[in-house]
This record gives structure tokens, sequence and C-alpha cells, in this order.
């Protein structure tokens, strides 16, 4: 029995782009656990930070076996994830937790979505660094309890996370680009892909999310 095909460049480029992506947020998140107004909820982000930096390191080796250096695949998405990060530094707590429950969500849901066109081990490897659900309680906990405070902070909280959107969105083009279209021939491989179809289910998964925290879309 032949061995079987090694991944392609499309699976290379994605998985630099996940473990850049978990990397940048192990620096967001444990430089944003400074802003927390205790230490329990210090601890908390902290501990996230932590599974981050597991999860870079997961995708770094998985990389590596593949003869690629982990550098070299995340480079060429140092400059829009850099600049996503860089326009949307948090001003206080609550906008660091919002942060984390919309940016990282919508990401997760993204890489749920095309987890489905990799084979394995890449397709468990994609899953296993999702973000577990505990801590997106957690941020949507605090979010809830600073608009239980203070019910101004909504409308704040609500327009930060549509510049979140919208920033990403801005890099979303520029990610593409620096793949030379690999992610995109990727998530539309095979005839049951419908893209469109795509970004409405994570259109709708986020609006979901924006009232569960009690935040308007």
């Amino acid at each position: 029995m032949s061995a079987p095909a090694p991944p392609g460049p499309a699976v290379v480029d994605l998985l630099g782009l996940v473990a850049l992506g978990e990397l940048l947020a192990f620096e967001r998140m444990a430089a944003d656990a400074r802003l927390a107004p205790d230490l329990r909820r210090r601890a908390a982000l902290g501990e996230m930070a932590a599974a981050e930096i597991g999860n870079y390191r997961r995708l770094a080796d998985r990389l590596t076996a593949l003869g690629v250096l982990p550098d070299d695949a995340m480079a060429p998405y140092v400059a829009p994830l850099q600049a996503y990060h860089d326009s949307t530094e948090p001003r206080d707590w609550a906008e660091a937790v919002t942060k984390a429950y919309v940016g990282d969500a919508i990401t997760d849901d993204f890489l749920r979505e095309i987890a489905g066109a990799l084979a394995e081990p890449d397709r468990q490897l994609v899953l296993d660094v999702l973000h577990e659900s505990r801590y997106a309680e957690f941020a949507a906990a605090e979010i809830r309890a600073a608009i239980e405070i203070d019910p101004r902070v909504a409308g704040r909280l609500s327009m930060w996370a549509r510049r979140l959107v919208g920033e990403a969105l801005s890099q979303a083009g520029r990610v593409a680009a620096a793949d030379r279209g690999a992610l995109t021939a990727l998530i539309a491989q095979g005839d049951q892909v419908d893209v469109q179809a795509l970004f409405r289910r994570l259109t709708a998964a986020h609006t979901e999310r924006m009232a569960a925290a009690g935040l308007n879309n």
C-alpha cells in the first residue's frame, strides 16, 4: 500500500495562518490580563493565554513534521494579523473580553467550517485548537456583568464589537492575497461547499453570540 500523499501547499498555508493567530492571541491575552480588575479575572485570562501558546506549539510541531519551518509558514500573514491587533487595542477590561469573545469566536466558527475539507491528522488538529466553550462563557459573563453595572456600556461595547468585525474583514483580503488564493481554493474545494452559505452561517452565529452577551449587532 502506498503512503498517503503529503498535505498540499494550501494546508501548509492554513496551518501557518492558524499558528500565527495562536501566537498573537497569546501575546494579546497575556498583555490584556493586566487590565483585569482583580486577580481572579487576571488568572482566567492568563489561563486562556496559556492555552493559546500550547495550541501554537502543536501547530508548529506539525509544520516541522511536514518539513516546513514554522517561521516560513507564518511569515506571509504577519502584516495583516498584526495590523488587526494593532488597530484594535482594547482600552479597558470590558473591551479586552469583548475582543476575546467576538474575535476568537468568529475565527473558531471559520476554522470549524473549513476543517471538513482537510484530511487527517490536520482536520483533527485544527478542531483541537478551537477555544474551549468555558472561555467564551467567561467572556460573555464579564460583558453581561459590565452592562448590568452600567447599561450604557452595552452601546459602547456593541460599537466596539462592530469595529472588531470590520477590522477583521478589512484584513481578510490581505490574508487571501498573502497566500495567493490558497485558502480560497481550500474553502471552495469540492462541489459541496457554498462559500456564500458559509458566510451566511458565520454571520448568523455572530448575531446570536452578540445577543447572548447583551450586545446589539
